[in-house]
């Protein structure tokens, strides 16, 4: 079993140590839950109070924060308790599951593929014509990249993971179990007869930048023609929705539920919160926060949060609410 000193830990997070303590770190638990051998953290003043009766020999906590030490228990004190977290988390992080052949006898791999060099092909993966992995791609078991796809290096696609023709993936992504990339975009018409509908093709593609990370059961489709834009550094979390010819910028945050209709437009750094939903041809521009379960109906400016649903200013929503409170309580 792994496990640090508290001075090894503190050298790696290159913080304030206070106090000492004897045991042996073995793991990072919840201050409510973690033993004398787990070291916990704490990030704000409203968890301060729970440190008292922790059994974890040892706390990271924000150097902002009035703790103190107790016997055979230390602090170590930094900047951002989370950020710290991190980085303990990933010394005690479990390797991944490892693949025992480069290339699982029962993978199908069409004879104009590509294969990079060090690559990694699971039980009864599908890997379609003129398919380009690059180096140390590694597909799970029951992963599907159809026809014409290009997949850089270092992208990790966990089981169930579709990805359809012509996509462009970039280096070191991670998409998480039965993520859909390349999908038809929703597109449908009355007919002229006015009694069904007609289907409207999607002949674009989907490009996705570098070092993005789309969470399990997440869907980007195709475009209706270009491409979906996922720009570099974009992380997604599960369950959630990018329809087709939306943009997104670099370091965009999506949390779990939200959605994009059509011909979205995010710039930099725009987060979105949980089971929030975008109308389509919405653009929200750079640094700019949608608040959770909110209804954007229009464009947002850079910088700018909102909430509600239809979503507006935060402070004046915020005002809305009170108000509301105030009328409620007469």
């Amino acid at each position: 079993m792994t496990s640090y000193t508290i001075s090894e830990i503190n050298n790696i997070l290159k913080g304030e140590l206070i106090g000492n303590t004897n045991q042996l770190i073995e793991g990072p638990e919840q201050l409510q839950n973690a033993n004398n051998n787990q070291i916990t953290f704490i990030g704000s003043t409203k968890y301060v109070k729970l440190w008292a009766n922790s059994k974890a020999c040892a706390a990271v906590i924000n150097d902002n924060l009035n703790v103190e030490p107790s016997d055979n228990r230390a602090l170590i004190k930094v900047k951002n308790a989370d950020l710290a977290m991190a980085k303990i988390l990933e010394l005690f992080n479990p390797p991944a599951p490892k693949l025992d052949e480069d290339i699982h006898p029962t993978a199908v791999i069409h004879n104009t593929a590509t294969i990079g060099d060090g690559c990694k092909i699971g039980a009864n993966c599908y890997v379609g014509k003129d398919v380009i992995l690059g180096n140390n791609v590694i597909l799970y078991p029951n992963v599907c990249v159809f026809d014409e796809t290009t997949i850089g290096d270092h992208t990790i696609a966990w089981s169930g993971t579709v990805i359809r023709e012509r996509c462009i993936i970039g280096n070191h992504c991670i998409f998480h179990t039965n993520v859909s990339i390349g999908a038809d975009g929703f597109g449908y018409r009355p007919s002229d007869d006015g009694r069904g509908l007609v289907k409207v093709p999607q002949i674009g593609n989907v490009i996705i930048g570098h070092y993005v990370e789309i969470g399990a059961n997440s869907c980007v489709d195709r475009a209706k023609f270009s491409a979906t834009i996922i720009g570099d550094g974009c992380k997604i979390d599960n369950l959630v929705q990018i329809a087709h010819n939306s943009v997104m910028g670099r370091f965009c945050i999506m949390a779990g539920h939200s959605g994009l209709a059509g011909s979205v437009t995010l710039g930099d750094g725009v987060i979105i919160g949980g089971s929030a939903s975008i109308k389509d041809h919405t653009t929200i521009e750079s640094g700019a926060t949608v608040g959770a379960g909110s209804g954007v109906m229009n464009n947002v400016k850079a910088g700018h949060t909102v909430l509600g649903y239809p979503a507006q200013d935060a402070r004046d929503m915020l005002k809305q609410w009170v108000a509301m409170r105030r009328l409620v309580k007469k």
